[in-house]
């Protein structure tokens, strides 16, 4: 089997597994607890806290654990929607192709009065802190934007962002869930108030994530409960998980540099073997974006039948966000860049990790044009663009 869908997740790493097990065997204490055993397991849970915070430039008090990105991204948006609600500031900042967990977030928002102005994208997937500075008003109380796009791979100038909120004193939020353990990160330097990071991302274990408040931004409670997390989350934290996560992301920037440069040669390689198949687009800029993300547009073809082949053939890609994966509608992140629906719907996403090879993509560039002309041969809509009847888009 050849894993080539790392965005939706990754393969738990042997020193996130290893860094869980004495929580689950040994340390297995409730870190509220005054007894030893609860406090040998509080000493681990501020461990992993200053790990956490270490590989993005944090104090260990601005961490707070979650479920994951979705949870970090809601009680992140609302906690500043709601400091802005209480002086009168009800506009919200953000891009078109964010990840459902922000933009269901701020559709919650809208319909409780508050203005949300969506940034175009442009063609190739993209903010500039121009556009951002344009669109900040007086009663603007958060920007909000993703750190690196989930299906395109778009990377954002998140530094040039960060500094423009923080000239207008508005709070700077984004969603790094697919750029943690990928990207350098460096919440100070890059003038970043809330951050949303999620483990199973970054090959630690799924259901836990962190959210970063910087010293002073009021956070809102989304679980009431008990005194954990500072009393901002209730509910006894999960102390296998979060272990692994600080030992994975550990791992993952530690191992960064040497990961980025071979992924990037194998999305060269990618990139090159697939630009062949005729009628196809790349998504998103050739260049900036996550050096393991490629995804590509096939006009004539279904991407869940692309899938479905593929995976019978033994290789796992995502024609999208894990997210949507069972709803019938395109992209909406292919459509902000302006890809007709017909288009959208042919889409498939291959994203690396460092555990793939070269061999893998060789294979993978076997089999995709041979699904695609498969596919398309069986298609009537593109006997009739072949025959002229219908135009080509691509």
């Amino acid at each position: 089997m050849i894993y080539a869908d790392n965005a939706a997740t990754t393969k738990p790493s042997a020193a996130a597994i290893q860094a869980m097990l004495p929580y689950l065997e040994d340390v297995w204490g409730n870190p509220s607890s005054l007894y030893q055993a609860g406090q040998k397991a509080a000493e681990g849970l501020w461990d992993a806290r200053e790990r956490v915070a270490a590989c993005i430039g944090a104090s260990p008090r601005e961490i707070y654990f979650t479920s994951g990105g979705s949870e970090a991204d809601n009680q992140a948006i609302l906690s500043a929607a709601r400091q802005g609600a209480r002086k009168g500031k009800k506009h919200i900042i953000s891009t078109a192709f964010e990840h459902h967990a922000v933009l269901h977030t701020l559709n919650r928002l809208e319909k409780e009065g508050f203005e949300v102005e969506l940034l175009d994208v442009g063609r190739v997937g993209n903010v500039t802190a121009q556009q951002v500075e344009r669109a900040i008003r007086p009663d603007t109380c958060l920007v909000t934007a993703m750190y690196a796009n989930n299906e395109i791979g778009s990377v954002l100038p998140i530094a040039d962002i960060g500094a423009v909120c923080r000239a207008g004193k508005v709070p700077f939020h984004t969603d790094a869930v697919q750029a943690a353990g990928h990207l350098p990160i460096d919440v100070q330097a890059q003038n970043i108030d809330l951050l949303s990071l999620s483990g199973h991302k970054f090959h630690g274990p799924k259901g836990v994530g962190a959210l970063y408040v910087r010293r002073g931004i009021p956070l809102l409670n989304l679980i009431e409960g008990g005194a954990q997390e500072r009393g901002k989350r209730g509910g006894t934290e999960n102390m296998p998980a979060i272990a692994g996560m600080a030992a994975a992301l550990e791992e993952s920037c530690a191992h960064m540099e040497r990961n980025t440069e071979k992924l990037l040669a194998m999305r060269r390689r990618l990139v090159e073997g697939l630009s062949q198949i005729p009628h196809s687009a790349l998504n998103g800029d050739p260049v900036n974006r996550l050096p393991g993300n490629v995804n590509f547009c096939f006009e004539g073809v279904e991407g869940e039948s692309l899938l479905l082949l593929l995976d019978d053939r033994g290789i796992c890609a995502s024609s999208g966000s894990a997210c949507t994966s069972g709803s019938l509608d395109p992209s909406h992140v292919l459509l902000a860049i302006g890809r007709p629906h017909e288009v959208a719907h042919g889409s498939l996403r291959l994203t690396l990790c460092g555990e793939n090879t070269m061999e893998d993509v060789e294979e993978i560039l076997r089999q995709v044009p041979q699904v695609v002309d498969y596919l398309r041969n069986m298609s009537p809509l593109w006997k009739d663009k072949l025959s002229g009847k219908r135009a080509f888009v691509l």
